[in-house]
């Protein structure tokens, strides 16, 4: 029993640093010192679907704020009574529940999860692919591949009519450039790391 106990409370400690938000999510050379796992895993998605770390991160960052269970606030009717969520977006890529559909059926991943890091920029990464074959834009394009994110491939073509998110894409910019300085200069030491991976 006392055995059982033990390896109860181990997954339990498992799951929390692994599912657990970063101190820093503004830094990306701070976030992989911390959660190492995730740079190869973002890595991996970088090979295999040409998305850059720094955007990936960037895009992450805007959605979830690095929050595993993050969904969006609950609207209030009469303003105090809390009424139905805006959309079904969920987990670290804030994917909602039809493009994740779409996604685990293209790729072939049953069993992915939205709020395991490591299916989230593998969705985020063939998102941005599935943007630049759809609407020609570079994945080096952080601005305009971030409101190809968030407003969705067909209402793409009126974002000039939407403040709002060009804000947002703006600040998606610029924090993906901040990213990549970051990671620029610990890109040495991460790809130098050696770690079991499971």
């Amino acid at each position: 029993m006392l055995k059982k106990n033990k390896i109860i409370v181990f997954l339990f400690f498992f799951v929390l640093s692994c599912s657990s938000i970063p101190k820093n999510t503004s830094d990306g050379c701070s976030i992989f010192s911390e959660k190492y796992l995730w740079y190869k895993h973002a890595k991996k998605t970088e090979k295999k679907w040409g998305t850059p770390i720094y955007l990936q991160l960037a895009i992450i960052k805007m959605e979830s704020d690095f929050d595993w269970l993050a969904k969006p606030k609950r609207q209030k009717l009469f303003k105090i009574i809390p009424y139905k969520r805006p959309s079904s977006s969920f987990g670290y890529s804030q994917a909602v529940k039809g493009t994740w559909k779409q996604y685990k059926e293209e790729t072939n991943s049953p069993f992915a999860r939205r709020t395991r890091f490591k299916d989230s920029v593998d969705f985020i990464g063939w998102y941005t692919n599935k943007t630049e074959k759809i609407l020609k834009i570079s994945k080096k394009n952080s601005f305009k591949q971030y409101i190809a994110y968030h407003e969705g491939w067909k209402n793409y073509k009126n974002y000039k009519n939407n403040q709002k998110v060009i804000l947002l894409a703006r600040k998606v910019e610029k924090q993906s450039n901040k990213y990549k300085r970051q990671l620029s200069k610990c890109n040495k030491s991460l790809t130098t790391q050696k770690y079991i991976i499971f």
